[in-house]
């Protein structure tokens, strides 16, 4: 492989996680330049390593609300309200059935819910999935926490299109933005998150 081929491989190898497999199609004027692409549900099975502005990335995937709103109707026919989950940490996760570091995540994210009083967890699935087969999927992969699909052309107003997942959110008792997590997450970096912003 040549010198200059090498170039968007590797970029395509920093990058944090998955990339979702379709993309709301917007209006070229209003499009900032083109970012190298994640790995693709071709390779489910490929994670990016860490990427160095995985800071700066987070930032521009944050809320676009002060309390954000978040209203779905979960895979088991509930409809779930992020505004009733006030006085608990609620941890939004985006994620999709084929990004590998998002499935990686799940048991984790599932032992956080059932085993902390205090933190609650929703799984924002951003893909165009059938609801047949998401349950599907849910029974080979169980969670104990709610299941809702999301429209990737229409996710929820007061949350940022995530540019690539997993994506997570963690909402304050106050239902406000505590901090956002660009590509995988484990019980203890929220866990961690919680503690530094109870000091």
């Amino acid at each position: 492989m040549s010198p200059k081929a090498l170039v968007p491989a590797l970029a395509v190898l920093l990058l944090v996680a998955c990339k979702p497999p379709t993309t709301p199609v917007a209006d070229p004027a209003a499009t900032p330049p083109a970012e190298p692409a994640a790995p693709s549900p071709a390779d489910p099975d490929a994670a990016g390593a860490p990427d160095p502005d995985a800071a700066g990335a987070a930032e521009a995937e944050r809320v676009t609300a002060e309390r954000p709103t978040l209203e779905v109707t979960t895979v088991d026919g509930k409809a779930y309200d992020l505004a009733t989950h006030r006085g608990k940490w609620v941890v939004v996760n985006f994620w999709a059935t084929w990004c590998a570091p998002c499935r990686k995540e799940m048991p984790e994210l599932s032992a956080l819910h059932a085993l902390r009083s205090q933190i609650e967890v929703i799984g924002l699935a951003y893909e165009d999935i059938d609801p047949a087969d998401m349950q599907a999927f849910l029974k080979e992969r169980p969670v104990t926490y709610p299941i809702a699909i999301v429209d990737p052309y229409a996710p929820p107003a007061d949350f940022a299109t995530p540019r690539g997942l997993p994506l997570t959110h963690l909402i304050d008792p106050q239902g406000k933005l505590a901090h956002s997590f660009v590509g995988p997450v484990t019980a203890a970096d929220i866990e961690k998150q919680i503690a530094a912003a109870k000091q």
